[in-house]
């Protein structure tokens, strides 16, 4: 490690805080009692709580219509700021007239909870002819990402956000407390433990030993090893966030150097954009203070609606300086009985039955079954965890 070096700069270059403090929050409280109401959507309260922590850092509100347009067509604020995936709140034709440029309006969660306000600076139509097939590359209503756009209301509320608080009161669920740390916190334990380059690594799912492999080789050449599962809203079949961190867990205290590695969450909401979500995320883990982000198969893809490597080859399309985040583009990697471990087409020309590898849909009718995939696809452990949630779950 090299003490003259330091943790990466946010983006935008300043670390973005919007949650108010007990002072501020008391007199939002009164005053939003006399506002209009905004109900967000699952989704939008996941994108209040990135916003407010400075996770999407330098985004201080729901964007305007310049940077919206300028988002889609070029993948950049108005500005000229890297951003790839406009971040707005949609409201319906019922909601629009209570909200006006230039007043103020109460964000609520779906459960009621008051989470902050909003000093509207434009209401403008949500043009979605525009945003859709940009931001997905498709304009197929079975991909989940088009379908919640597609369903948003038609008309776009921008502005800064002040933010009373980001947990629910009447959530179901883990909240994982503990692991729900905002990126001034990450940073404050990077430090503290003299990590200077730290890789990061996004997931939706448990970790196999595929993956396993990546963050292993990625922390190979940082001080660190951040693994950050996304725990915001997701798609109906996913594995739920509380089971993936139980096998998060288990595989980091048995599998893992503990000085080396920690365990996070970000609450962001997937969207299932691919090439245009692997930006998104690098972006943000950049604000967590992260140096280097793995980038594997198919990232935040969904379905065949992108390349195998489409997400890997979109970061070709900037500059690194410009990016600031150093992007670790992995080849698809399974366990090899050839050479007796894991690899590549990089690294071994075994013949594809020398390879170990299992489609989701076998690997669930095994856990569904009680049986554990063979050890060179995951591990005992973790299989375990698995086959209990696939045997008490209807929907696994």
């Amino acid at each position: 490690m090299s003490s003259s070096a330091s943790i990466i700069a946010p983006h935008g270059g300043k670390l973005v805080n919007r949650i108010v403090d007990a002072p501020k929050a008391a007199a939002l409280k009164a005053e939003a009692a006399k506002l209009p109401k905004i109900t967000l959507s699952a989704k939008q309260a996941c994108d209040l709580e990135m916003i407010a922590i400075g996770a999407y850092s330098p985004l201080t509100g729901f964007v305007g219509q310049a940077d919206f347009e300028s988002i889609c067509r070029d993948m950049r604020l108005a500005n000229g700021t890297i951003w790839p995936i406009p971040i707005t709140l949609a409201v319906n034709g019922e909601a629009k007239p209570k909200v006006s440029r230039g007043a103020r309006a109460a964000l609520y969660h779906p459960d009621g909870t008051l989470l902050g306000v909003i000093e509207v600076t434009e209401v403008y139509p949500h043009n979605k002819k525009l945003e859709i097939p940009n931001v997905f590359a498709t304009e197929d209503p079975a991909h989940p990402g088009v379908k919640a756009v597609q369903e948003e209301g038609d008309w776009l509320v921008a502005g800064p956000i002040d933010v009373i608080t980001v947990t629910p009161e009447k959530q179901p669920g883990e909240q994982f407390t503990e692991h729900r740390l905002p990126p001034a916190k990450t940073r404050e334990v990077f430090r503290s433990r003299g990590w200077n380059t730290v890789a990061a690594f996004q997931t939706r799912n448990p970790i196999h030993r595929a993956h396993e492999y990546l963050t292993k080789c990625a922390l190979e050449i940082t001080d660190g090893l951040l693994i950050h599962p996304l725990v915001g809203e997701t798609k109906p079949g996913d594995i739920p966030a509380e089971v993936r961190m139980e096998c998060y867990k288990v595989l980091i205290e048995k599998y893992y150097n503990l000085n080396r590695t920690m365990l996070s969450v970000m609450p962001a909401a997937m969207r299932y954009a691919g090439p245009r979500e692997a930006i998104l995320h690098s972006l943000a883990r950049k604000n967590y203070g992260v140096s280097h982000f793995i980038v594997g198969r198919d990232h935040a893809g969904v379905g065949n609606y992108y390349g195998t490597y489409d997400a890997q080859k979109i970061f070709d399309r900037f500059d690194q300086v410009e990016l600031g985040i150093e992007i670790l583009k992995f080849e698809n990697t399974f366990y090899c009985k050839k050479t007796g471990g894991m690899a590549s087409d990089k690294t071994t020309n075994s013949s594809p039955e020398e390879r170990v590898f299992l489609a989701g849909t076998k690997v669930r009718e095994m856990l569904k079954g009680g049986h554990r995939p063979p050890s060179e696809f995951t591990r005992p452990e973790v299989a375990d965890i698995l086959i209990k949630w696939a045997q008490s779950s209807p929907a696994a």
